[in-house]
């Protein structure tokens, strides 16, 4: 039932699954609480909140997230959302594949496909984000070496899958980071750990999509060889059955 929903473009396949258990799924008039309940599409009537439950064709874009932007649907202080960015008429409900913070900018996809959103955040794919940061100073070869070991963070150790120095410029540097997990502002608070704080942060890879050339707070779809790339990925989210 979950993935049904999931791949419905209802919510990412954990959200379904939280929509289940609180009672909000009824399938032919009758209320479903178990997971892993069994639906028959197009036989079986499914209903959300009341609401009838048709699948609807899976998009999966790219957005070049600008710095500004909360990542999410909506937001209750009235913030700019990321969706507000790809709305267009017609186009189905699209979500955001995992996070970038306000202050990030980059690649963000957005999808209705909740069965390829939570495998491409779930930690076991491990799917590797790359990020550009620019630093303030000049961090020794010695300092990067650090993100690569490990450095603690408010009792939390952390460290970065690799590390490279892009560029230097009179004041600053910018360095690549590439993550296998991205925790909280992890990239912002390993550098400050060195003595270096972030000045501007932009993710430019996840997996095998990369961000380009894509002027920043424009989209585009994912074409089908990129598609097909992200699935190599994370085994189990094929669109064509359930």
């Amino acid at each position: 039932m979950q993935k049904f929903l999931a791949r419905a473009g209802i919510a990412s396949r954990r959200q379904c699954e939280a929509f289940i258990a609180a009672g909000r799924v009824q399938v032919n008039g009758q209320t479903v609480r178990t997971l892993g309940t069994r639906v028959r599409p197009g036989r079986d009537r499914v209903q959300v909140d009341g609401e009838a439950v048709r699948p609807e064709a899976l998009v999966t874009i790219l957005l070049h997230k600008p710095a500004g932007y909360i990542t999410s649907r909506a937001d209750p202080q009235g913030r700019p959302v990321v969706t507000s960015l790809v709305q267009q008429t017609g186009q189905p409900r699209l979500f955001p594949v995992g996070r970038l913070d306000w202050d990030t900018e980059g690649l963000l996809l957005l999808t209705n496909d909740g069965a390829l959103a939570n495998a491409l955040t779930h930690p076991r794919y491990g799917v590797r984000k790359v990020y550009h940061a620019k630093l303030k100073g000049h961090p020794t070869p010695e300092s990067l070496a650090r993100l690569t070991r490990g450095v603690v963070c408010d009792g939390e150790r952390m460290k970065a899958l690799g590390v490279e120095l892009l560029h230097p410029t009179r004041q600053n540097a910018w360095i690549g980071v590439t993550l296998e997990q991205g925790r909280y502002r992890q990239v912002r608070r390993m550098c400050e750990a060195l003595g270096h704080p972030v000045l501007k942060l932009i993710r430019v890879a996840m997996g095998p999509i990369r961000l380009g050339s894509l002027p920043r707070g424009q989209w585009r779809p994912l074409s089908a060889d990129e598609l097909r790339a992200l699935r190599a990925l994370v085994p189990d989210t094929d669109p064509s059955g359930i």
